[in-house]
């Protein structure tokens, strides 16, 4: 199964000197059964694609938890064992965690089959949106505005073997 985990650039450079994505349960984002039917697309790109789009705004949510983290989305796309991620039964229905599954086991970042990271036009709609996230999570329309501005930004796709440089591209 693809997951997509979602990191800051200080967390993705943890990971580049440890090996490992971070401790388990890992939260990732993955195509599940209530993602399937809340986007209503039996297009396994376009489900991937949603799953990719779930963990960045978790990482806009880390990043809103960490004001000293360069303010870049980061997701790093990793296969593991079906076995390895399930979703969390608590929150299955809630739609704050829709595609959100936990990984058990060590992660390699190895293992990774790309790393997604905003690019620096983006840092100002990212620091906006991860100022923005608390109201628009309490229904503030306007804030939520500000949110979607930072989703309006593709992440940026990157090769594995190419984190040394990503990392030294966010300094």
């Amino acid at each position: 199964m693809r997951v997509y985990v979602p990191l800051t650039l200080p967390a993705l450079a943890e990971a580049h000197k440890t090996g490992e994505l971070g401790a388990e349960p890992l939260v990732a984002y993955a195509v599940t059964p209530a993602l399937r039917e809340w986007y209503l697309s039996d297009d396994i790109e376009e489900l991937e694609y949603a799953a990719l789009g779930r963990a960045a705004l978790a990482s806009l949510r880390l990043l809103a938890a960490d004001p000293g983290a360069p303010r870049r989305r980061v997701v790093v796309a990793v296969d593991v064992p079906d076995r390895l991620a399930a979703v969390d039964p608590d929150r299955g229905l809630d739609p704050a965690a829709l595609g959100e599954v936990r990984v058990t086991g060590a992660v390699r970042l190895a293992k990774a089959a790309a790393v997604h990271v905003d690019a620096g036009d983006a840092e100002a709609d990212v620091t906006a949106a991860a100022k923005a996230l608390a109201a628009a999570d309490g229904g503030d329309d306007d804030a939520q505005f500000v949110v979607d501005g930072a989703e309006d930004h593709e992440l940026l796709w990157f090769a594995p073997q190419e984190i040394g440089n990503v990392l030294g591209a966010g300094d």
